[in-house]
């Protein structure tokens, strides 16, 4: 035990000194790391809690984290850069690579679960589009995992501690909005976030006699509680976003928006429907927010 909680001692020092470090040298290397929004400001510094959760987040699922950073961290590094001959991002095909990959490599460790794990990088990325929102989700539900199993167990599941400490060590200077966790942050903690919810899922499992499938069900009801969560914090930018392309957008298209929305997402409406438009009518499926599910950006 006091080899575990000077792991998550370690981390909240080594992610909050890190932060303040990897800030200073992105700053003064810029390129494609460094963004003029707020006036100029450092991307991916998420690599500091990156580096963290992969040397102290304990194996196999520091292995699957550093699969989903470097993945990441390429597309940060290329930004937007086209593949020649089509319509596809560099960035976008490595992220897609990466994800798969944790699905294949999480699926041996894991099973089916390790589908959930890697989806949990959509509603990460998603939170990242605004000043601390990404770092406010991570917290939310790390403390959920760390009260629900000791509820359970009466035992400190430390790994949850961990991306916790890790995530309160870098999150200062993102409220204040002078760093930006860039894709290797919010895939990492999305990834983390994903491990973590599938050990609470195999506890309940465990417990309710229901096994693999009871694990992949509390997975995959706290993805959607997570991207809840999101919806809730970045409503008005939601809302504002939407509201250019849907009529009066609800609440559930503020949760689909969080669940599939941003690059990829487009990127599969661009594959499945083409330049085709889809006006939903039903009023059941409009409430549950099938409007932004369908909503296609390249029908112009």
């Amino acid at each position: 035990m006091q080899v575990e909680l000077l792991y998550v001692i370690l981390a909240l020092i080594g992610s909050a000194v890190l932060t303040i470090i990897f800030k200073a040298l992105i700053t003064r290397i810029g390129e494609n790391l460094y963004t003029n929004i707020r006036g100029g400001t450092p991307r991916a510094v998420g690599i500091a809690p990156f580096l963290v959760l992969i040397l102290l987040f304990p194996p196999p699922g520091n292995y699957l984290i550093a699969i989903i950073g470097i993945a990441a961290f390429i597309d940060d590094l290329v930004g937007r850069t086209k593949i020649k001959g089509l319509k596809l991002e560099f960035g976008q095909l490595s992220r897609g690579i990466g994800m798969l990959m944790v699905m294949i490599i999480g699926y041996f460790y894991f099973g089916p679960v390790a589908i959930l794990i890697a989806l949990m990088i959509q509603p990460l990325n998603i939170a990242d589009m605004q000043p601390g929102s990404a770092c406010s989700t991570v917290i939310i539900m790390a403390s959920i995992i760390v009260l629900g199993i000791m509820a359970l167990t009466s035992t400190i599941y430390y790994p949850a501690l961990i991306v916790l400490a890790a995530c309160v060590g870098y999150a200062p200077l993102d409220y204040k909005g002078r760093i930006m966790m860039g894709e290797i942050g919010n895939h990492s903690f999305g990834v983390s976030l994903g491990l973590i919810f599938a050990s609470f899922g195999s506890i309940i499992g465990d417990y309710t006699g229901s096994g693999i499938y009871g694990a992949f069900i509390v997975t995959l009801i706290l993805l959607l509680l997570t991207s809840v969560i999101i919806a809730f914090i970045r409503r008005k930018n939601i809302k504002n976003f939407l509201e250019n392309k849907i009529t009066r957008p609800r609440f559930a298209d503020y949760i689909m928006d969080v669940l599939t929305g941003g690059g990829l997402g487009d990127l599969l409406r661009r594959v499945i429907l083409k330049k085709k438009s889809i006006t939903i009518n039903n009023r059941l499926l409009i409430i549950l927010g099938f409007r932004r599910l369908v909503y296609n950006p390249y029908t112009n």
